[in-house]
């Protein structure tokens, strides 16, 4: 599924939502540094704060914006890490979060719908399987 946004012509606008999405990432991140279930893993896995934060900006930007300052693969990156379903469920949560309190109201719905697709999307790539307890797996029962 292709998302495709309407594109925000004005400047002053598309300036001001450029400052939101820095400030939500950096508010994301913020709140999922302190998490207990996301906090592990953000302490483990980004050893770069400031220039995994502006990769995911840019990956927002050109999501909600159409810049061109993304270009990279953001399933391959997350392939190893430690996560179950439960993160995305919560990775989620706190996002929608953030997308609310920083993001104009028009942005935050898009990428919260952008969002929510990238985590069905991921745990399909991730869980393919169910384990014989009936839960997604990454192997087979």
């Amino acid at each position: 599924m292709q998302f495709e946004f309407p594109v925000v012509d004005d400047a002053d606008e598309r300036t001001a939502v450029e400052a939101a999405i820095t400030q939500c990432v950096k508010t994301f991140y913020e709140k999922g540094a302190a998490d207990p279930l996301l906090g592990p893993i953000f302490s483990d896995t980004i050893h770069d704060l400031e220039k995994h934060r502006e990769i995911v900006s840019n990956f927002w930007s050109k999501s909600l914006l159409r810049t061109e300052r993304y270009d990279g693969q953001p399933f391959g990156v997350h392939v190893n890490l430690p996560v179950a379903p439960e993160h995305f469920v919560r990775w989620l949560q706190l996002f929608a979060e953030c997308a609310r309190e920083t993001l104009p109201r028009t942005q935050a719905e898009q990428a919260i719908a952008k969002a929510s697709h990238m985590t069905q999307c991921f745990q399909s790539g991730l869980f393919p399987f169910t384990g014989a307890d009936g839960k997604p797996s990454r192997h087979p029962a």
